[in-house]
């Protein structure tokens, strides 16, 4: 690993419990935090062709193992922060969170990003996992993207360069970004909204807001949502119906407020929050015939794996 030209911060055995939201999960074996977009190009080009890579926002819907993460994390949160209007677009680096962008895009008096003011997360994680909220996706609003390879490359990508589906996005040529076969991230997109009152947009921001903390469990530790939603059916249906709001695992429960969350109540490890993700499952598909999938993204060791 090369750092010479670098001005970044790069830790050590850095706990990544203080970055996800869960507030649980291992150690990174080394964990930076670039300065600038061209400091973590250069950051990249110093790193061993073997060397797993994992970028992180905010840390939502995000699992790290007890075990820890073996390679490296990048933060990405206050660290790539550009927002501006450019090309008569909305510009967001994937360190911008969600609800700055949506915030942003109402006060330049445009419509369409209102939506991502309810994702809890960066930019970055929802271009990745296509997030989206009261029947919204990042995706329909995105216009082109910026990304960085693992030789630290930039990109200009095309919208029609991806295949996006419900909480999924296929990169060029590659996997999922952000895991650890991940050959591209995103750095950055621009925005294509069209114009409207500020007001109207921003009083729609307060309502979703509004409507968040009422029916999410915003005052204990979590993720988001842990499941996608079955076509034409709800997770959170599907799980209170089972009889399993409240249904702890040792720290962690089985929301009494939103049945598709996750609640850290009491240190919950990992493992506790996994093996809670395990039994809603096969719960769910004993008395309801449905198997629900995953939208959480878990990474890291196991600790005796």
């Amino acid at each position: 690993m090369a750092l010479q030209n670098t001005y970044g911060k790069l830790l050590f055995n850095e706990p990544l419990a203080r970055y996800t939201s869960w507030r649980c999960g291992g150690f990174s074996d080394r964990f930076y935090i670039p300065s600038d977009i061209e400091d973590l190009s250069v950051f990249l080009q110093g790193l061993l062709a073997e060397e797993p890579v994992y970028f992180l926002g905010l840390g939502s819907n995000l699992l790290v193992r007890d075990g820890g993460v073996r390679g490296t994390v990048v933060l990405m949160h206050n660290v790539l922060t550009a927002l501006k209007m450019d090309q008569g677009m909305v510009y967001a680096a994937a360190g911008v969170t969600s609800a700055k962008l949506a915030k942003f895009s109402a006060k330049q008096h445009l419509h369409g990003a209102e939506f991502m003011a309810g994702i809890p997360g960066t930019v970055g994680g929802a271009l990745a996992m296509n997030a989206g909220c009261h029947g919204s996706e990042t995706w329909e609003i995105v216009k082109k993207v910026v990304t960085i390879d693992k030789q630290g490359q930039l990109h200009e990508r095309d919208k029609a360069e991806f295949q996006t589906t419900y909480r999924h996005v296929d990169m060029p040529d590659t996997t999922l970004a952000g895991s650890a076969q991940a050959t591209e991230w995103f750095v950055g997109a621009w925005f294509d909204l069209h114009a409207g009152e500020a007001s109207e947009a921003e009083q729609k921001i307060k309502s979703l807001l509004a409507k968040r903390l009422a029916s999410q469990p915003l005052n204990w530790p979590n993720a988001g949502s842990v499941f996608r939603n079955p076509q034409g059916d709800f997770a959170a249906r599907l799980i209170e119906a089972s009889g399993l709001k409240g249904y702890q695992i040792g720290g962690a429960q089985v929301s009494e407020k939103h049945a598709n969350f996750i609640v850290n109540v009491d240190k919950a490890s990992a493992k506790d929050i996994e093996d809670l993700i395990a039994y809603v499952r096969e719960t769910v598909k004993q008395k309801q015939g449905v198997e629900l999938q995953q939208e959480v993204r878990v990474i890291g060791e196991l600790i005796n794996g």
